[in-house]
């Protein structure tokens, strides 16, 4: 299938048409809405539903250096992500140092919205993958914030580092997305094939239709977030979110082949470095640097980055671990 055979399909697929619903509700002021209460639910069930199908795909498969050296490359690629996106920033923009590095943070972390869109479209060609990749998915949070509050600190002025670094690790690891990930993770881990026929019916048959209610509210998130803050978006900087994604996607491209991955592995693990956080790191950044504007960092990632992704992004990521790893 080729790279626009499967764009094509991708935009036609009732999770990238509901998000687009919700950015043109949110663009014409309708006052359709998700209530927080409901979406923080969905998000909720997104994190256990995968993390847990993860899990259950290691128990089965078993640990192996596979796992190990793929979840150090992700390591090593949430922390030179942000260092890279920095570099492009500062050259090609007129942000300030402390804004940059926190959008640098956003592009060295990862989006699990979006990998789990990722996924659907993996198993709509028919690829297996393999399940440890949630866990690199979890790891690759922290590295990013480092490398950012890192490139931030040599530009504040001595005293004004704000939160320090042992506190903010906390707060990272604490963080609610974390915790359920990585617990659902642990979960179906343990309780392995027999968890997953257990709950099955919960996690596997309603996914899709929950996704799809998910993305709606993002799209309205996102839609609300243009309308607000893209005069704060210079295009220059609407194009770093488009471009940098590539870059991201092409250095991990590098590390699959060697990594030893599947087809449809290469493509999430492409997918993992091309996302950008929309959820974790802007809570981080709140904290460790409050001077850093959100309507560029968050505007940015979830209002040009996740739409790139969804609609046009994966399907290429896909088509490249295709050529790639086939």
């Amino acid at each position: 299938m080729s790279i626009l055979d499967l764009a094509v399909q991708n935009l036609a697929s009732p999770m990238v048409l509901f998000f687009a619903l919700g950015v043109a509700a949110a663009l014409i002021r309708s006052d359709l809405a998700v209530p927080e209460a409901a979406a923080k639910l969905l998000a909720l069930y997104l994190m256990l539903a995968i993390g847990f199908k993860g899990g259950a795909e290691v128990s089965k498969s078993g640990l192996d250096s596979a796992m190990a050296l793929t979840i150090g490359a992700g390591i090593l690629l949430s922390f030179l992500i942000p260092l890279a996106g920095y570099f492009f920033i500062r050259m090609s923009t007129r942000l300030g140092a402390i804004d940059a590095a926190a959008v640098a943070a956003h592009y060295g972390s990862i989006s699990i919205v979006t990998f789990v869109a990722a996924t659907e479209v993996v198993k709509g060609l028919g690829l297996a993958y393999e399940g440890y990749l949630i866990a690199v998915a979890a790891v690759m949070e922290t590295p990013a914030i480092v490398a950012a509050l890192l490139l931030a600190r040599r530009a504040q002025p001595k005293g004004q580092a704000g939160e320090s670094m042992g506190a903010l690790l906390r707060e990272v690891a604490t963080n609610g997305s974390i915790v359920i990930l990585v617990g659902a993770f642990f979960i179906g881990w343990i309780t392995g094939e027999r968890g997953m026929s257990m709950i099955s019916p919960f996690i596997v048959d309603p996914f899709r239709g929950i996704l799809c209610l998910f993305l709606l509210d993002m799209g309205l998130v996102a839609g609300r977030g243009l309308r607000q803050g893209a005069r704060e978006l210079s295009p220059p900087l609407i194009a770093f979110g488009i471009y940098f994604p590539l870059v991201s996607a092409s250095l991990a491209a590098a590390l699959a082949v060697p990594l030893g991955l599947s087809v449809g592995g290469a493509a999430l693990f492409i997918t993992l470095a091309a996302s950008a956080s929309y959820i974790a790191v802007p809570a981080a950044m709140r904290l460790a640097l409050p001077e850093a504007n959100p309507a560029i960092y968050l505007t940015l990632s979830l209002g040009v980055t996740f739409p790139f992704n969804l609609s046009l992004g994966i399907p290429l990521y896909a088509a490249v671990a295709q050529r790639i790893a086939g």
